[in-house]
């Protein structure tokens, strides 16, 4: 795949590159998708969330349980 950039972006991609420690711009391009996927599947997971029916309350009760749990 390619991709043209007009100059501004492969300016600012380049600098980006060198800023953050990316080896390619193909790297940071990447990198930059990996993060989309990820909002997408929070987005759809928050929504999934929002469409459940309310589950057990969140009270003191609940956390306690939670760190014993985690221990």
């Amino acid at each position: 795949m390619n991709i043209s950039l007009p100059d501004t972006l492969k300016t600012f991609v380049d600098e980006q590159v060198s800023a953050r420690g990316y080896g390619t711009s193909s790297e940071y391009v990447r990198a930059l998708i990996r993060k989309d996927q990820d909002r997408q599947n929070l987005r759809h997971l928050l929504l999934l969330g929002a469409e459940s029916p309310p589950a057990a309350p969140a009270d003191e009760t609940f956390f306690q349980a939670l760190r014993l749990r985690a221990r």
